[in-house]
């Protein structure tokens, strides 16, 4: 019978994936025992795709096999029939399964793997219709990989749990887990509901875990909507508070968690989720995590996840990592250091202490061009400790993840020693240079001493215990890689007693290892010459066979060998795994210190090769930044050898220039000039140096960005609704600390709306978030609001001309756009030259009514704030307008009305009023 597979995960919505995984139950009734066994396997995994092991290859069958077949474009074949219909299959290699299992996992699906947990000739005692026992022994699934061949090396791969808490009625608090099985990571933090968005794109997960409830709550549609990795929710039953606490404590070994810190309800039931969820995909075994670190909340700069897609901070707005903020500041010189700097730059630090002794870090390296070349040169060499150090405890581990400790401490040492003899070493430098210390050298002495020099990547391969390590292992070596000179030399021993020049000992499957001798020698054996020794086997038309007693277990010895080689090289492995696992806590801590130290010579280099500048980071409300840079632009425009223009920001104080409002023509460079003061502020507060020759920020507790707009269809939202929705986000969540950049607002509709929005948004920013902002407008009647607006400061982008042609000086200065050129722009796009000209005439036809019209009203003389103070009384009701007043109002179509048309209406409308007294 079968033996009973582990029970299933929960089923999941595999977002990315074109197919469901889930098949119609088979009946087993009338199966083969073989097939009969697959479908009870499979019965308990319905949504996964069950790689099911046979010999070389694990096969997919039914509607497994359709699925893998489309999805990895392998052959689909069929394998007798089961329930009258042809049953289909397709196959892959052993061998090459995880570059299959990458593929799967990419495309959203979940794979079960089921391995042969017997011998096939155990199965065969058991009768002649006995099938081998198989068992899964592990779920593979996008948040739960730790195959190097699987993983991005320098992208976490983090697995998020999500908890709740009431708070109220209408209120939650969400407690959130993030695991990365690959490396023993394991935070926990809680955020109020309106951030759980922003906190989800903060950890870019590759997979999430939450409860039925919460997945099914309608007000969370929207987030999990936005999000681009499989979403599985689990039973509420299974996760009930008492046994999430229970996972905890069971996982560390720990009576009680308050060794730990103080977590709240949300947080533990998120925890006790990701646990359950490792535990069930991984069949029971527990990889070694970190003790849990909580986060408070608000130690991060809060960035929702509009503004992380519209400052393509990680990824661009295509999905790719290449021309993303992270891809251009990146100079780590390993996967680890590569994974902590993209956490850095998803969560920017608030706390300044922290910030400034990550700054000391890179000016102290910076400093020293000789010392960090050196300390680089040997972080280079320091393979994936972590990731290494989390297989060996999964029992997936080979010779080269044992390799990898022995090197990776190797390095820490050497890096320790330089660190050692070094002058005047910051705080956090210190630190590290503890933590690099920390290991044991008898482990790397051990791991040295037993390992070879070329190592296969699997332990089943042998050869990776070094040449007289073992004497065991070396003996057994010995005679299966010499079989050939020890039979030879029993060949001539027994060609020498026999007399027979011409004896052989030969080799086949059917008899093995025989001696084999003419026949008129072989009939003088049988009477006596050596009769004693040999045995007959087998008489030929011209020879004859034999063996011996000393043959016999000559070849049993041989036969034996590898397998005995094997066996003993496998003790080795597992006794120097145990060494491994016994400084787990140290050898982590060890994979920390490298990540930290790699970071901080990656800003070291990025300045010292950019040119970049400490910034000054305080608890004030500054924002001047002195020949600041945009980073990517900057990167882009040196590879094709064009210079960037810098240009400085201002927004600090309580007086005129806490928001600036900037106008100019398309192409001048609005957009990347409000990029690159957020993209500034972001670096500083990761503890990063910024590209600015000068910058003095205080403390920026949210960051919003609203620049460029799309449609989201598959909501059914149109590029004004998203514009909408994303600028209401901003308006009710900015503080007097947060930095907000605008772009645009209000362009998207009927230029009376879009113009009526722009202006609200400008007041309700000043009065009411009084935030530090960058608001880009084409708008220009939005500028006359500098006069009223106390903390609204104007500047616009030089634009010469010269012959007819626009050049864009991309330089911002103080004062007002007094054109947009937009025909210049429009021929620069390639607008066919009968537009242009046509679209020419309509603007100067346009110019001359304008200039034929009555002076522009000034915009003193509407009401600015109505919308912010208390509604006023109802008006008198006023005299019905006289037969002039009504073919005025006749002759105004609203519709069609530019905003300085409709205003010079109204002023024809107040002369007609006062005219008739």
């Amino acid at each position: 019978m079968a033996h009973a597979p582990a029970r299933s995960v929960a089923k999941a919505n595999p977002k990315p994936a074109a197919d469901s995984v889930s098949s119609p139950a088979l009946d087993r009734s009338g199966a083969t025992p073989m097939m009969a066994q697959y479908i009870e396997i499979k019965a308990a995994n319905p949504d996964c795709l069950l790689f099911y092991r046979m010999g070389d290859f694990y096969e997919l069958f039914f509607g497994d096999a359709e699925i893998a077949s489309r999805a990895l474009g392998i052959v689909l074949t069929k394998r007798g029939k089961h329930a009258g219909a042809d049953i289909a299959m397709c196959g892959v290699p052993v061998e090459r399964s995880d570059d299959y299992l990458n593929r799967l996992i990419a495309l959203g699906h979940r794979v079960a793997v089921c391995e042969q947990t017997e011998d096939p000739a155990e199965a065969k005692r058991r009768g002649p219709k006995s099938v081998v026992r198989r068992e899964v022994v592990r779920l593979v699934t996008p948040g739960t990989i730790t195959e190097d061949r699987l993983l991005e090396p320098g992208r976490a791969n983090l697995l998020l749990a999500i908890g709740r808490r009431k708070l109220s009625e209408e209120a939650f608090a969400y407690g959130l887990a993030a695991v990365d099985i690959s490396t023993g990571r394991f935070s926990l933090s809680e955020v109020p509901g309106v951030e759980l968005g922003g906190a989800i794109a903060r950890h870019d997960p590759r997979e999430i875990v939450l409860s039925e409830a919460i997945h099914a709550d309608p007000a969370l549609a929207r987030v999990w909507q936005d999000v681009t990795a499989p979403v599985t929710p689990l039973a509420q039953a299974e996760l009930e508070p008492h046994a999430a606490e229970r996972r905890i404590k069971e996982q560390f070994g720990v009576a009680t968690l308050e060794g730990f810190g103080s977590f709240t309800r949300a947080e533990v039931a998120a925890a006790g989720a990701v646990l359950l969820y490792i535990e069930r995909t991984q069949i029971g075994a527990r990889p070694p995590l970190n003790p849990p670190t909580r986060e408070a909340n608000g130690a991060t700069l809060a960035i929702d996840a509009a503004t992380r897609a519209n400052l393509e901070l990680t990824r661009t707005l295509s999905g790719g990592r290449t021309g993303s903020l992270l891809d251009t500041i990146d100079r780590t010189v390993s996967a680890s250091g590569a994974r902590l700097l993209a956490e850095h730059l998803s969560g920017p630090l608030m706390d300044l202490t922290a910030i400034g002794h990550r700054q000391d870090a890179v000016t102290w390296l910076a400093d020293d061009h000789g010392l960090r070349r050196a300390l680089r040169d040997a972080l280079a060499r320091a393979p994936d400790l972590a990731r290494a150090l989390s297989r060996i405890g999964l029992g997936r581990s080979g010779p080269r993840d044992l390799a990898a400790i022995r090197d990776g401490l190797d390095a820490a040492a050497a890096i320790s020693d330089l660190l050692a003899g070094a002058e005047a070493l910051p705080a956090n430098l210190e630190i590290l240079g503890e933590h690099l210390r920390a290991a044991d050298p008898a482990l790397v002495e051990s791991l040295r001493a037993a390992l070879a020099d070329d190592l296969p990547l699997s332990r089943r391969d042998g050869g990776f215990v070094r040449a007289g390590h073992h004497p065991g292992i070396d003996e057994a070596r010995l005679l299966g890689q010499d079989s050939r000179k020890v039979i030879a030399a029993l060949q001539a021993r027994y060609a020498e007693e026999t007399g027979c020049r011409t004896l052989r000992i030969k080799h086949n499957n059917l008899l093995g290892y025989y001696i084999e001798v003419p026949q008129a020698v072989g009939e003088a054996c049988l009477k006596g010459i050596m009769r004693e020794t040999f045995v007959h086997r087998q008489t030929m038309v011209d020879a004859m066979r034999f063996t011996s007693v000393e043959l016999g277990e000559l070849e049993t010895k041989i036969s034996g060998a590898s397998d005995r080689a094997l066996a003993l090289e496998t003790a080795v492995f597992d006794d120097l795994a145990a060494q491994v696992l016994a400084q787990t806590e140290t050898v982590a801590s060890v994979a920390e210190a490298l990540a930290g130290l790699d970071v901080a010579g990656s800003h070291a280099e990025l300045a010292v090769e950019q040119n970049w500048t400490r910034p000054r980071v305080d608890d004030g409300l500054a924002f001047q930044v002195e020949g600041g840079r945009h980073p990517v632009v900057e990167a882009a425009l040196r590879r094709s050898g064009e210079p960037f223009i810098a240009n400085e920001c201002d927004l600090s104080g309580e007086g005129r220039g806490r928001i600036r409002l900037i106008t100019g023509p398309n192409m001048g460079g609005k957009s990347t000039f409000l990029r690159q003061n957020a993209l500034i502020a972001v670096l500083a507060q990761m503890g990063a140096f910024v590209p600015a020759a000068k910058a003095h920020l205080g403390l920026v507790d949210r960051l919003f960005s609203r620049v460029g707009a799309a449609d989201d269809l598959a909501r059914g939202q149109s590029t004004f609704m998203v514009e909408m929705v994303e600028t209401a986000a901003i308006l009710n969540q900015a503080s007097r600390r947060s930095l907000v950049i605008l772009d645009e607002i209000g362009r998207g509709t009927a230029t009376f709306d879009g113009l009526s929005i722009a202006w609200a948004c400008l007041e309700q920013l000043h009065e009411v978030n009084a935030c530090r902002a960058l608001f880009a407008t084409h708008f220009h009647e939005l500028t006359a609001l500098s006069q009223r607006l106390a903390r609204l400061d104007n500047a616009t982008l030089k634009v010469a001309e010269h012959r007819g042609q626009v050049v864009f000086l991309h330089e911002v200065v103080p004062g007002v756009a007094e054109r947009s050129y937009g025909l210049q722009v429009a021929r620069l796009a390639g607008l066919p030259a009968s537009v242009i000209g046509r679209a020419g005439a309509i603007l100067k036809g346009l110019e001359k009514a304008e200039r034929d019209r009555p002076s522009r009203p000034r915009i003193d003389d509407l009401p600015l704030f109505a919308s912010l103070a208390p509604p006023p009384p109802p008006p008198e009701p006023a005299p019905a307008p006289d037969d002039g007043l009504g073919r005025l109002l006749d002759a105004i179509d609203p519709d069609a009305m530019t905003p300085r048309e409709a205003l010079e209406a109204l002023y024809r409308l107040k002369r007609a009023r006062a005219a008739q007294g």
